[in-house]
């Protein structure tokens, strides 16, 4: 739009002076002709600064997609290691496939009734699994369950007692 505003302005402002007009007329069309250029050039401006911030965004994006990905595959071998050693762990305490599904789904926060539900089961028979799992592990409850494998997390050099009695038991 500025760009024909500035060369209809041009052109007048070349007839006019052909046809010796007003200096007046022919100053306030060299004027407005001046300032369409300059709104182009601000345009034009604005439009590489958008452009350069656009590619700028763009290589950006692309950057924390490789992240993310690359934080993805990371988590997934942590969490991998984790479920390998929660499992290991499980051998160790000779818990049954119903009192290891029992046990996760127990440190995934889920209350009895929960897991009652999801193993459609009754609750009294989830909690005997709990007393087994707490019997077996030579823990008290399901907040030493979750603190069993957290505190090897939080403080991995820091072992939880019922795992330092039972190794020096075998």
């Amino acid at each position: 739009m500025f760009a024909l505003i500035a060369a209809l302005m041009g052109v007048d402002t070349i007839i006019d002076y052909r046809q010796n007009g007003s200096i007046l007329a022919q100053t306030f069309e060299i004027l407005v002709f001046a300032m369409a250029l300059a709104a182009i050039g601000i345009e034009a401006w604005q439009l590489s600064s958008a452009r350069s911030k656009s590619e700028r965004l763009g290589r950006e994006l692309i950057q924390s997609r490789a992240d993310a990905q690359r934080w993805s595959r990371e988590a997934q071998d942590v969490l991998k290691g984790l479920g390998a050693a929660i499992d290991a762990q499980f051998d160790k305490w000779g818990l049954s496939p119903a009192e290891r599904d029992v046990a996760l789904l127990q440190l995934k926060g889920l209350r009895h009734k929960e897991i009652a539900d999801l193993r459609q089961t009754s609750e009294r028979t989830v909690r005997q699994q709990a007393l087994s799992i707490y019997r077996k592990a030579g823990l008290s409850g399901r907040s030493d369950l979750a603190a069993f494998f957290l505190e090897d997390l939080i403080l991995p050099g820091v072992r939880h007692p019922a795992d330092a009695s039972r190794a020096n038991v075998g």
